[in-house]
């Protein structure tokens, strides 16, 4: 499983980078504070919703502490997509919210 430390994609966000993140959890939690220009598809709503992504990019997956976005790596790498996970989620979270 691909990783990436939330100090990591904070850096690489500050540096100017273009990352992009998918936020698993609900719209309610979501709305409490995301990553700036993550985008939420809730775990739940992943399949139905994958034909929105672009198989050609890299994506960031988060969630509160990493456990939902982990179990939806596998899925979309079966999937043919490439991604990886925040380690510790949310909770690892110490960058600007929206």
């Amino acid at each position: 499983m691909k990783q990436i430390t939330a100090t990591q994609v904070n850096r690489l966000l500050n540096e100017g980078k273009l990352l992009t993140i998918i936020d698993v959890r609900e719209v309610n939690e979501v709305a409490a504070g995301k990553i700036p220009g993550a985008v939420n598809i809730p775990l739940r709503l992943i399949e139905f919703r994958m034909h929105e992504l672009d198989k050609s990019k890299e994506y960031i997956l988060v969630c509160h502490s990493g456990g939902r976005s982990g179990r939806a790596m596998p899925f979309l790498e079966s999937h043919g997509f490439n991604v990886m996970n925040l380690t510790g989620g949310m909770l690892a979270w110490e960058g600007m919210v929206e």
